[in-house]
């Protein structure tokens, strides 16, 4: 349990779902992790099931100087910063025609732009550490397919998708040493669909509607996607940069059988 020693990670959205996975799975492995979130009370939870390696700071993704002192943060208490994950994001469903413009500009505001923030001052920081360091962004398998409902989500989250490419691409020829890649999950069953089982009024027919997009037959849990950034955080992938690195269950593989009898 010690892929992360000496490593220091800032982890955004980190009150819950995968953000606190992706917390308590990087301080299994030996980091000290800056847990940030609006979300106060849910980060400090987070922060007490981990123990001593783990410290709570407020960061709103959107403000570029809550990402300053965040940033700031880690590296008065810790020392350095060797890995960000940019996991807070937001999504809402509705026709393209219905799309209203504060609720736009709020997902562009969180997924987008705090995402671009977090790599900003993510390599800010870490080139001030030896050795280098990994920037993991959360996309989505909506990142990489449009569906016909989430047109915004899809949008933020395939710019997600290509300003990783681009900023892997920058980092390797500027040979910081810094490597970036994005993980793009199915659903995952997590608080952020809850919403969604009380607008379908009952969590097990939410489940069993969105698991037929699945091969695999089952949702993703936050500890799936934990497992990948810890994957990506860690030595064992100093040879992936750039990549879209798919957690789906096979959602993205190919279309169902339909030329044979069932």
């Amino acid at each position: 349990m010690t892929r992360l020693t000496g490593k220091v990670a800032l982890v955004t959205g980190g009150a819950s779902g995968i953000g606190r996975a992706a917390c308590e799975r990087l301080a299994q492995e030996g980091a000290r992790v800056l847990v940030t979130d609006i979300n106060q009370p849910g980060g400090i939870a987070t922060v007490e099931s981990i123990g001593k390696s783990a410290i709570f700071q407020f960061l709103d993704v959107s403000q570029e100087s809550d990402w300053v002192a965040a940033v700031e943060q880690a590296i008065t208490s810790f020392g350095r910063l060797d890995i960000v994950v940019n996991c807070a994001g937001i999504g809402f469903s509705c026709h393209a025609e219905e799309i209203e413009l504060t609720a736009w500009n709020q997902i562009v505001a969180v997924n987008l732009t705090g995402t671009m923030l977090g790599c900003k001052h993510g390599i800010r920081a870490i080139k001030q550490s030896d050795g280098g360091g990994s920037i993991i962004n959360i996309s989505s398998v909506g990142g990489l397919l449009g569906t016909s409902d989430l047109a915004a989500y899809c949008a933020t989250k395939g710019g997600v998708t290509l300003l990783t490419k681009a900023v892997a691409l920058d980092c390797a020829e500027l040979d910081y040493g810094i490597r970036c890649n994005s993980i793009h999950p199915t659903y995952v069953d997590t608080e952020m669909l809850d919403p969604v089982a009380e607008m379908i009024g009952s969590r097990e027919q939410m489940v069993s509607t969105m698991v037929r997009n699945v091969p695999l037959g089952r949702l993703a849990t936050a500890q799936d996607i934990a497992n990948s950034v810890l994957f990506l955080a860690s030595d064992e992938a100093a040879m992936i940069t750039g990549t879209s690195f798919l957690v789906d269950g096979g959602t993205t593989a190919g279309m169902p059988a339909c030329h044979s009898a069932q």
